[in-house]
């Protein structure tokens, strides 16, 4: 699943976005016999009680073969490596009432966005549904692509449906913020797609709503070299969609807002966190800006718990400490009261763009923050006291868009791999491993002869995702390898000569 789309520009605001980091990033990799991974090491320190789960993550940073969609344990250790590619939103998420993996790939830029592809795997990582989206999209280069889906968002609704988005270069009229009248800029907009039959069911554009979202309230500035085709100027920045009982929830960060947007396309009300900005009276503990990953839970008529990745600061500006904040917003007096506010006082962090908030559980209270720009994912408990950190990178120099924590099935439609090299005659390092697998816990080894017979050698336990042996007193120059959990085999190597 090797991807090629073009690169398109957005705004100078998310340079830490999708830019090559320029920072060197010295973080330890790990190295493995058995396939040619190098991902970062995972440094995770632990502090109290976690939920169960894996840690998902899609870094980007100096090392171009730990580019990919990772997995990992509690433990630090690898469990997946993806193919080699730039992604985005790698997560579990339930199709069909069935968990699936999902996670865009594509090509990023190092202004703000870009042009991909969102892929949906089982739990053998068979592919089943691709989903393009197409359309008379205009791009900073002027050609067509195969598809415009944005990397900031890919969510499957509970109607087996994706919401994605997408940045449209569009000629307008900027003379009202200092800009000419024929400058170029991006228009916001979302989609919601037909998994099954990759139709398009529902669209919105943010330049359609003038009225009701108007350039001049932007927070992102008309810099002197944007407006042009090539350097279009990001007005909205829209990073997240969530869907609402009768529409939609979306998040511009340029807005520092989220906004309501019914079925019938208008904007309903704002959620600003800014004081006395949009539709609603909010507390102190409130205000946020530059944020990302707006989220809804328990929604009625009355209310709703919502939730946000509080960034609030940019690459030119470091104002206050990134927080993951959750609200109740009451929908009949028009008032937001703050519920939680995430931060690790010991390790505050500053995150100038990306990031994420995860609720786990309803019943645990967990939420996982992933730091974006930073590369670090935090587990808070119920009492907002962190309990997990996981490291896998130098700060600024390594960055995944979003990170979450799955629990994950998966048993790999590819066979185990298996690397046997011989040190003497009759002695040899075995290493053995099976990218992707959740299931086994130990290995069968068994030597086979020139006829074919296979002879049981022995069996060790797994540890971790490459696991190696030697073996002595071999009288074959043949192995063979069996994952098993237990006594059961499910997945069987090659025979590999030694």
């Amino acid at each position: 699943m090797f991807h090629q789309l073009f690169l398109a520009c957005s705004a100078l605001l998310l340079l830490l976005l999708h830019a090559t980091p320029t920072a060197a990033d010295n973080f330890p990799y790990a190295a493995f016999r058995t396939g040619p991974f190098l991902p970062p090491q995972l440094k995770v320190t632990k502090s109290g009680q976690t939920d169960p789960g894996y840690i998902f993550i899609g870094p980007r940073g100096n090392q171009e073969l730990g580019t990919a969609a990772l997995i990992y344990d509690e433990a630090g250790q690898l469990v997946y490596e993806g193919p080699q590619e730039v992604t985005a939103n790698f997560r579990v998420q339930r199709l069909f009432n069935e968990d699936v993996i999902t996670f865009w790939a594509g090509n990023m830029t190092d202004l703000g966005f870009g042009y991909g592809t969102v892929h949906i795997l089982d739990n053998t990582y068979r592919e089943i549904y691709t989903v393009t989206l197409g359309g008379a999209f205009v791009s900073p280069y002027g050609e067509p692509l195969d598809s415009y889906i944005d990397l900031h968002e890919s969510h499957i609704t509970d109607r087996n449906t994706l919401l994605v988005t997408a940045y449209n270069v569009t000629q307008h009229d900027l003379s009202a913020i200092g800009g000419g009248p024929d400058d170029y800029m991006l228009d916001g907009m979302f989609f919601e797609i037909d998994i099954a039959t990759n139709e398009i069911v529902y669209s919105w554009s943010a330049l359609d709503h003038l009225t009701e979202i108007p350039l001049e309230t932007s927070k992102q500035g008309l810099g002197a070299e944007y407006g042009t085709q090539e350097k279009p100027w990001d007005a909205y920045h829209i990073n997240s969609v969530e869907l609402m009982d009768d529409g939609y929830i979306i998040s511009l960060r340029h807005y520092w807002s989220g906004f309501y947007i019914h079925n019938n396309g208008s904007v309903m009300w704002r959620l600003s966190g800014e004081k006395n900005t949009g539709n609603f009276e909010i507390d102190d503990n409130a205000v946020f800006s530059w944020q990302h990953d707006i989220r809804v839970y328990n929604q009625t008529q009355e209310g709703m718990v919502l939730s946000l990745f509080n960034n609030a600061n940019t690459p030119t500006e470091t104002v206050a400490a990134t927080t993951g904040l959750n609200f109740y917003v009451d929908l009949v007096n028009h008032k937001v009261s703050t519920l939680r506010t995430l931060s690790d006082s010991k390790d505050v962090v500053h995150s100038v763009s990306q990031g994420s908030y995860q609720l786990l559980s309803p019943e645990t209270g967990h939420v996982v923050l992933g730091y974006g720009s930073i590369a670090r994912i935090k587990e808070y408990d119920a009492h907002g006291r962190e309990v997990m950190t996981a490291q896998f990178g130098e700060d600024n120099a390594v960055a995944s868009y979003r990170g979450f924590k799955c629990q994950w099935k998966a048993t790999p439609f590819w066979p185990p791999a298996l690397v046997a090299i011989r040190t003497t005659d009759d002695t040899a390092m075995v290493h053995m491993s099976w990218n992707g697998a959740t299931e086994y816990d130990n290995w069968a080894i068994y030597s086979v002869a020139t006829d074919g017979e296979e002879t049981f050698v022995k069996s060790v336990q797994r540890e971790g995702f490459e696991t190696s042996v030697q073996l002595n007193g071999l009288r074959t120059s043949y192995l063979r390898v069996v994952a098993r959990q237990g006594n059961i085999p499910l997945g069987m190597s090659a025979v590999t000569y030694v």
